[in-house]
């Protein structure tokens, strides 16, 4: 007995799929022309999209078509690193160390600086009030040449106003860590800090930048550090989209994790 229309339409639109013909990240033809083009119904057509997607092979974004999907091998970080290198899981030389370990390749967009308002919940964090001023720097993150994270840090204003850490203004990399650099600039020594882990549906500029549909899940990490006499010194802000992303929390002496280990 012959299988279904949407069913044959499905695996031939599979097949285009995984020979490439169909490139990941690609636009699937428009329903009109599908239907043209295998002599189906809508809603035949709809049912072998519905079957695609039910498979992982595409999805559908509200108001700009069907996209197959990208065969995204997802990266694992390390969330818990040195509490006083300044080089916490995920920040700075560390992200590009992790990446460079796992045979991947790194890449950072320019620092982008702002003086802006605390919001509500970085304010709290910081435990400062809401109209206090701060410094947030921001940048891009890729691997492999894909979008992976976003990431900003904010730091109280006094640091600058004091005199004693003006580097945070300026849009350039502060390649030792900014943990070790606030404690030689000002004498506040980074003991510890502390990942408040959330997950939530990606805003327009999220979707845009990593190519989410606005129905997808992001982690948000909120990660501040505290000096000796346990004042938050910044609270960093770090966006991941959930298809490429892993995280490892180690607890007590390890043995290195084996990645490659499903």
């Amino acid at each position: 007995m012959a299988e279904p229309m949407y069913k044959q339409i499905a695996e031939d639109l599979r097949k285009k799929i995984e020979t490439g013909e169909l490139a990941p990240g690609g636009q699937l033809p428009t329903e009109l022309d599908l239907r043209e083009s295998y002599n189906a119904s809508r809603n035949t057509i709809r049912d072998a999209i519905k079957r695609l997607i039910s498979s992982g092979y595409v999805e559908t974004r509200p108001g700009q078509g069907t996209f197959v999907l990208r065969n995204i091998d997802p990266f694992v970080t390390t969330l818990s690193r040195d509490k006083d290198s300044g080089l916490g899981g995920g920040e700075g030389a560390s992200y590009l160390s992790e990446v460079s370990k796992q045979h991947r390749t790194p890449e950072v967009g320019p620092v982008r600086v702002e003086m802006q308002l605390a919001r509500p919940e970085i304010a709290a964090r910081l435990r400062v009030p809401t109209d206090t001023q701060v410094v947030s720097r921001h940048q891009e993150r890729f691997i492999d040449g894909t979008p992976w994270s976003l990431q900003t840090s904010f730091y109280p204003m006094e640091l600058v106003t004091s005199g004693r850490a003006t580097r945070l203004l300026l849009a350039e990399d502060i390649t030792e860590g900014t943990a070790t650099y606030l404690e030689g600039a000002t004498g506040r020594k980074q003991v510890g800090y502390r990942d408040w882990i959330t997950a939530r549906t990606p805003d327009e500029n999220e979707q845009k930048f990593f190519g989410l549909p606005h129905d997808s899940t992001v982690f948000e990490i909120f990660r501040t550090a505290f000096d000796q006499s346990g004042v938050p010194t910044r609270v960093t802000v770090t966006v991941f989209p959930a298809d490429r992303n892993q995280f490892i929390v180690n607890v007590g002496t390890l043995p290195d994790p084996e990645y490659d280990a499903r």
